[in-house]
């Protein structure tokens, strides 16, 4: 039996981006990964415009919760074999030390509990958020990660980071 590679989804709050990033990669890449998500600074409680979009779209949301990222630099941790943060602030933070030593890259999205407007809009703003993330989930799962040598996966997560709707801080050159 192959093992399941370990993701770690980073954000700030650890609130919706990388709460959506669990989910998804925990549906898409059923088998093959396990994802966590965690933030810097956790808000404590999952954004409840998450919550009702995941449901909506058929995702079990009962083990979902803002947790902050010492848990998975602590003793015990599930060694991770690749880190992604998807907002700018927790890129531009200085992470702890990861077991496992895993590949890194930044993917991201604007964040989807700063719109404003109207509830439709606001609404509109988490779908989009989910979209972007979804499809850099769906590339990640489709590559042939283990007949790639480390440049080239590296390089490949990178660029994933950089397609549809990047925040500048991942469309800049690495």
């Amino acid at each position: 039996m192959v093992e399941k590679f370990n993701v770690l989804f980073l954000c700030t709050a650890n609130s919706a981006r990388s709460i959506m990033a669990e989910a998804i990669l925990n549906r898409l890449g059923i088998g093959q990964f396990r994802a966590f998500s965690a933030g810097s600074h956790p808000k404590g409680q999952v954004h409840p415009e998450i919550i009702r979009l995941l449901q909506s779209l058929h995702y079990d949301t009962s083990g979902l919760r803002s947790k902050s990222w010492s848990e998975f630099a602590a003793p015990g941790a599930p060694l991770l074999d690749f880190v992604f943060t998807v907002c700018d602030n927790a890129a531009g933070e200085t992470c702890p030390v990861w077991p496992g030593q895993p590949m890194t890259a930044h993917w991201g999205v604007p964040d989807p509990a700063e719109a404003t407007g109207t509830p439709a809009e606001k609404a509109l703003a988490f779908k989009d958020a989910y979209r972007m993330i979804e499809r850099r989930i769906g590339i990640f799962v489709s590559l042939p990660l283990r007949s790639l040598d480390q440049l080239s996966l590296q390089h490949r997560l990178r660029e994933i980071g950089r397609i549809d709707g990047a925040t500048a801080q991942a469309a800049a050159p690495a």
